[in-house]
């Protein structure tokens, strides 16, 4: 881990597929982009949240 960095929650959409996973990242844009070289240019980012805050009740990790 860099300095400065923080825990992300991505939620991503590759084909029909809703996938949650955590990226490690200073910003918002880095976790994208940090994202999207892993998965390819073809997924589809849905949302970025920070690890500390809270998470909607339907939605499960």
């Amino acid at each position: 881990m860099r300095c400065g960095e923080k825990c992300f929650y991505v939620t991503i959409e590759k084909g029909n597929e809703t996938k949650d996973i955590t990226v490690n990242a200073r910003t918002t844009a880095e976790a994208r982009k940090t994202v999207r070289s892993v998965y390819g240019r073809e997924t589809t980012v849905l949302f970025v949240r920070r690890k500390n805050k809270t998470l909607p009740k339907n939605h499960s990790l």
